[in-house]
C-alpha cells in the first residue's frame, strides 16, 4: 500500500513538472524584435597595437639572461586599448573603450553591443582606434545600408580583410 502511494505521488509530481515545462515553453510569447525593426550588432575580438616598439637587447641585458633565453629583440607585451564608436544616421549610439585582457594587458580587446533600429535605409559610420599613440581613429567605415524587417547586420573587424566589415 505504502509503495503504491509512493509511485502515485512520484508520477503526480513528474506530471506537474512536465505540465509546467510545456506551459512555459509556449507562454508568454517572446518576440526578439518588433515586426518592423532590424538589429545592428557590433561584435569583434581584436588585439590593439603594442604599446612599445621592439628594441634590441643591450650586451649587459643579454649577459643576465640564460643562454636559451637570449633572443635578439625585447618586445613589451602590453597592448593598446581598442576604442570604438558607432554612429547611425549621424547620431552616436555607442562608444566603448575595451581594455586588453590578460594579467599583462597583452590579450585581445572584446567588443559586443546590439542596437535595435527601424527597418529601412540608414547611414552607418564605425570608427576604431587600436593605437593609443595615434592621433584620431586608425580605421573608419562609412556606408549606407538598407535593412529589411528582422534583418541582423553584423559589424566586425578583420585586418586580413581590410578592416571594418559590415555583413
Amino acid at each position: 500500500m505504502n509503495r503504491a502511494l509512493n509511485w502515485t505521488g512520484q508520477a503526480l509530481l513528474y506530471s506537474c513538472f512536465a505540465l509546467a515545462i510545456g506551459v512555459f515553453s509556449r507562454w508568454p510569447v517572446y518576440h526578439p524584435l518588433q515586426a518592423d525593426h532590424a538589429l545592428i550588432k557590433i561584435s569583434f575580438v581584436h588585439h590593439g597595437v603594442r604599446v612599445a616598439d621592439c628594441r634590441p637587447y643591450t650586451k649587459e641585458e643579454l649577459a643576465k639572461l640564460a643562454p636559451n633565453m637570449r633572443a635578439p629583440m625585447k618586445c613589451e607585451r602590453e597592448r593598446s586599448p581598442v576604442h570604438v564608436e558607432l554612429d547611425i544616421d549621424g547620431k552616436t549610439v555607442f562608444q566603448k573603450t575595451a581594455n586588453p585582457s590578460g594579467l599583462s594587458r597583452d590579450g585581445a580587446s572584446t567588443v559586443y553591443h546590439s542596437v535595435d533600429v527601424p527597418a529601412g535605409e540608414h547611414r552607418i559610420t564605425v570608427r576604431l582606434k587600436d593605437d593609443k599613440t595615434a592621433e584620431g581613429f586608425t580605421h573608419q567605415h562609412d556606408s549606407t545600408v538598407t535593412l529589411k524587417p528582422a534583418q541582423v547586420l553584423i559589424i566586425d573587424f578583420s585586418a586580413e580583410r581590410g578592416g571594418i566589415i559590415l555583413s
